[in-house]
């Protein structure tokens, strides 16, 4: 399928691993001019080698900074001041037991999982409707419909981002063919998974395959798919929300979580 964004460039923030980079080299396949985003110099400049090496005549470039943060924002944007496509990805995640997660561990949540989408959303879509094109795509989370008991706070964060999707989509009437949506993935197989589930094992005396099992057994019953996704399923219905093809989806939650949520809708 010809997605139509040929020329279009895109920022991905937290784009060198995981859903990120998938979504940045899925975006290059396309003909998209891709922006890649990590906390440090040596990361983006490896995730760019990545996708130039596996695309062929990709145009890809990198801003390092860190979005948890205005200043890191305003470090992008002022090097990168006008985009088309903005995927809004970072993201972090801990367990840790409601009784014994501070403020200090909420607020840094909510700095990097929603303040980074706010303040990156808030510089770029005024651009964008008034060149009458764009998508935003905020990087949710099952775990915002279903909020997770043992990280309440980040699921706390994903839900926010639900709404701020919404919300935000609402101002794009009559702004011509610009879209802002969010994105549900399911417990993906992403590079801080995995380390967690490598911890996991270690600490248990088990296989990364039987905490794999044992997580989906424990933690997500309701998972049809009753494994991690990879991350380029969770970029394949990004990269086409941020279409031309999905022209006409505009303010939808839009679930790739394997199942996890049950509900017809």
């Amino acid at each position: 399928m010809d997605l139509q964004i040929e020329g279009k460039t895109a920022f991905i923030s937290g784009s060198t691993a995981g859903i990120g980079w998938a979504t940045a080299r899925q975006l290059a396949e396309e003909g998209a001019t891709v922006i890649i985003n990590g906390r440090t110099a040596d990361r983006v400049d490896a995730a760019v080698e990545r996708i130039t090496d596996a695309v062929a005549g990709a145009t890809v470039r990198g801003v390092a900074a860190d979005l948890g943060t205005a200043d890191g924002v305003e470090k992008v944007t002022d090097a990168e001041p006008d985009i088309d496509i903005l995927v809004n990805n970072v993201g972090i995640f801990e367990p840790s037991d409601f009784a014994d997660t501070d403020d200090e561990a909420w607020m840094k949540h909510f700095e990097v999982n929603v303040m980074s989408g706010v303040r990156l959303t808030r510089h770029y879509l005024p651009g964008m409707k008034k060149r009458g094109w764009g998508r935003v795509v905020f990087v949710s989370s099952e775990s915002g419909v279903q909020i997770p008991e043992e990280m309440i706070h980040y699921g706390v964060t994903k839900t926010a981002q639900i709404g701020l999707a919404r919300g935000i989509a609402e101002t794009t009437k009559g702004a011509g063919n610009v879209t802002v949506n969010s994105v549900l993935p399911g417990p993906t197989a992403s590079e801080g998974v995995g380390d967690f589930v490598e911890r996991l094992a270690e600490e248990q005396g088990l296989t990364a395959e039987e905490i794999e099992e044992q997580f989906f057994n424990e933690a997500r019953p309701t998972s049809l798919l009753q494994r991690f996704e990879e991350p380029e399923e969770i970029a394949s219905m990004i990269a086409y929300v941020c279409s031309e093809n999905a022209s006409a989806t505009n303010g939808a939650a839009l679930r790739v979580d394997g199942g996890v949520v049950r509900s017809a809708f």
